[in-house]
């Protein structure tokens, strides 16, 4: 199933008048994104999870700095 130029245009009137001009830009945007969010949730992960962190005994000190941090500068 090929769209051409035509067909294209016409769903794009038909998108305009059903949601107006104003609500085009929000509406390519949440497009954008959901397609974004999409691809990042079907592509393989290459960053090591915190589970596999735990297990290898690694852990990173950089959160407990930064809670450290806050902490202090509450007080």
């Amino acid at each position: 199933m090929h769209l051409g130029f035509g067909e294209l245009l016409l769903i794009f009137l038909v998108v305009l008048l059903i949601f107006g001009s104003s609500k085009l830009p929000q509406l390519g945007d949440a497009l954008g994104k959901s397609i974004k969010n999409f691809k990042k949730a079907t592509s393989p992960e290459d960053e090591v999870s915190p589970k596999k962190l735990e297990a290898t005994g690694t852990t990173s000190s950089a959160g407990t700095a930064s809670a450290e941090r806050t902490a202090a500068q509450k007080k």
